[in-house]
């Protein structure tokens, strides 16, 4: 092969060709391949800062579950205790009441009784006269009569 003029022609020409495309062609291209690689890392690191966020609020989730599920207990307990007070409460008010009850009616049973009593005694005096009257009637002794009638009302009283 023969080196002629051709041939330093070609390379000229290649020569010029790689000048132009490395002075108007090659920077704006390696611009773009620039920009895109720029693009795609910060894709990435998005990617990868959405994927640590995502981690993240599944912790958070997680937690606030837990602390949800924690106050729940606590509200149920608070509820079990006020549910016990309350009915504590009840149980109170009630004996309260049957204690209240229960002292009126003893009083109602202490009156009726001493009501009783008096009739009783009432009836006792009353049967006292009639055998008194009786004893008079067949009995003419007036002292003899008064005397008895006497220790009969002594009797009774005491």
């Amino acid at each position: 092969m023969d080196i002629n003029a051709t041939l330093f022609g070609q390379m000229i020409t290649f020569i010029i060709f790689v000048l132009f495309t490395m002075k108007y062609i090659w920077p704006p291209l390696m611009k773009v391949l620039e920009e895109r690689r720029h693009k795609i890392a910060e894709g990435l690191a998005a990617a990868e800062k959405g994927h640590h966020d995502l981690e993240l609020a599944a912790r958070k989730i997680k937690q606030l579950i837990l602390d949800a599920k924690a106050e729940a207990s606590l509200i149920v307990d608070h509820a079990n205790q006020r549910a016990h007070q309350i009915e504590e409460e009840a149980r109170t008010e009630a004996l309260e009441i049957i204690a209240r009850m229960k002292k009126v009616g003893e009083s109602e049973i202490s009156a009726e009784r001493d009501t009783l009593r008096e009739q009783l005694k009432q009836e006792a005096i009353d049967w006292a006269f009639q055998c008194t009257e009786k004893l008079l009637h067949k009995n003419i002794d007036r002292a003899a009569n008064e005397g008895l009638i006497h220790q009969m009302q002594e009797a009774l009283h005491s």
